[in-house]
């Protein structure tokens, strides 16, 4: 059933790697089963249509968030369920676009460069990136400014994805914007296309090694 005309954005930050495509695509069916109409603006697929040409400088990074931003803030005031996952690496830009947006629900995942890179790191850009084959990589030579007041923070060290879905949930239905925090959807989920997941012959999402 569905839960109301209200919209919200719920901001995944955190770095490459750390899981927050993995838990924007589970949260995404979770409010369709709930009836809410839902979009996701992820970091790449954004890059590719409405930032598309521009680099990886500060001022470049900050107008690709502010676009999201701006995008997120239309769709949550005609009442759309807003996903966003991209990095977002820079404090004041989140800050600009949690003041436009209003219903903001911020969402830290953390997992520590060394992790992403022994674990999580099909390309080797970690990899390279430390050992400076790379330059301008966030976390590693270009910072990452770790979100002060999150509404929440989820360890993808310490938990599973299923475990990290159960926490956002219950903070969207201590916040008022979901009736019911029990998880709607089990198995395997049908991607989305809106993010840069891998996705099987099947059409669905591909379990990462």
């Amino acid at each position: 059933m569905r839960q109301g005309n209200k919209g919200f954005t719920v901001w995944f930050t955190g770095l490459s790697g750390a899981g927050k495509s993995t838990i924007a695509e589970m949260l995404y069916h979770e409010l369709k089963a709930r009836g809410l109409r839902t979009e996701i603006l992820d970091g790449d697929e954004v890059r590719k249509n409405l930032s598309k040409g521009l680099g990886f400088s500060k001022a470049d990074r900050d107008t690709n968030i502010l676009r999201i931003g701006f995008v997120a803030n239309l769709l949550t005031r005609n009442g759309v369920a807003t996903i966003c996952c991209p990095i977002s690496p820079y404090k004041e830009t989140r800050d600009q676009c949690r003041e436009l947006i209003g219903e903001f629900v911020e969402v830290y995942v953390h997992a520590t460069v060394e992790e992403i890179a022994a674990h999580r790191d099909p390309k080797g850009l970690y990899k390279k990136a430390l050992a400076g084959e790379i330059t301008g990589f966030t976390g590693v030579d270009d910072p990452y400014e770790v979100p002060e007041h999150p509404e929440l923070v989820i360890d993808t060290e310490a938990e599973g994805p299923e475990e990290s879905l159960r926490h956002v949930l219950d903070t969207l239905q201590a916040r008022g914007y979901i009736d019911d925090a029990s998880a709607m959807i089990e198995g395997d989920r049908v991607h989305s296309g809106l993010t840069d997941l891998r996705v099987t012959d099947t059409g669905h999402v591909a379990k990462e090694a």
